[in-house]
């Protein structure tokens, strides 16, 4: 391991910055459908719309930030180990995503329609789905800091 570079600031950061992610980011996105559901059966669609797009904006931010740091691990005297469970993350993030996207769908859909049962099984198998990918995404975040404090 003589070879490797010392693990970049930045990266240090990164378990911090996923922790952001997921618990100051998460809020807002949570909070914010709920008042959308609320709104319903009209649905202030409008304020929600805006909601999304401004934490998409930070969750955006924070990707390229997370593919500069990829790019600095993949070089010549890089860590391609650590830069392995950044692409990891990222897909596990992408598919977290689009989890929560179509979770607070089927929570619309259960709403506006109650008592179908095929409609509240979709919300607890989404609810499932994306309960296994936050731990999927923990276990990545560990094995980084773990390989990230190895090298150390």
């Amino acid at each position: 391991m003589g070879n490797y570079m010392k693990v970049p600031e930045e990266c240090s950061s990164l378990s911090s910055a996923k922790r952001y992610i997921s618990e100051e980011m998460g809020v807002p996105t949570k909070a914010g459908h709920r008042a959308y559901l609320r709104s319903g059966p009209s649905y202030d669609f409008v304020r929600y719309r805006q909601l999304v797009h401004e934490i998409t904006q930070a969750f955006n931010g924070i990707s390229q930030e997370i593919l500069q740091i990829k790019g600095q691990l993949e070089g010549p005297h890089g860590r391609a180990d650590l830069a392995q469970h950044l692409s990891r993350l990222q897909d596990k993030e992408k598919v977290k995503l689009e989890l929560t996207a179509e979770l607070q769908l089927a929570k619309q859909n259960a709403q506006d329609h109650p008592g179908v049962g095929a409609h509240e099984q979709e919300v607890r198998e989404l609810k499932q789905k994306l309960i296994q990918t936050i731990e999927a995404i923990s276990e990545i975040l560990q094995d980084f800091k773990y390989d990230s404090e190895e090298s150390g």
